[in-house]
């Protein structure tokens, strides 16, 4: 696809999928909370809210930069009950930004002669250094008790 069709399109997906999350956060959020279900882990709401905290409204742009962070705080920002308007102007914006940044860069990088005939091993890179965040997580925590939101 061409960069002229392609962001667009992911920047629509990007905003509606958190505008998705949020709704489920605001509508059935409270009830999902209630009960530990195997996709809402008390340590990854845990380290959203402390980022909430830190960052303020400012977490629904900056999140989508930050693995796991990204995916729970549209939903808590629904949770809280954040003004929608509110989250939805912070949303649009860090939508176009990521998109563009990662889109941009990607079309550059996915240009270079050495990277065009090195793809395979590129990928296997990304995917390495994409699961490392996760490893190093797991073994800073692995003698630490488990926290627990609620």
């Amino acid at each position: 696809m061409e960069l002229q069709w392609l962001i667009p399109l992911l920047c629509i997906a990007g905003i509606l999928g958190d505008a998705l999350n949020y709704s489920i956060g605001k509508t059935l959020g409270p009830k999902l909370l209630k009960k530990e279900k195997w996709f809402l882990k008390p340590e990854h709401l845990n380290k959203t809210q402390q980022f909430y905290e830190r960052w303020g409204v400012k977490t629904i742009v900056l999140a989508r930069f930050v693995p796991i962070i990204r995916t729970f705080a549209p939903f808590l920002a629904g949770v809280g009950k954040m003004n929608y308007r509110q989250f939805g102007t912070f949303n649009v914006i860090g939508a176009i930004l990521w998109v563009v940044i990662f889109s941009v860069a990607g079309f550059w990088f996915g240009n270079i002669p050495v990277v065009r005939k090195n793809f395979t091993l590129v990928i296997l890179g990304i995917i390495v250094v994409s699961v490392l965040p996760a490893v190093f997580e797991a073994l800073r925590n692995r003698n630490s008790p488990a926290k627990h939101l609620v």
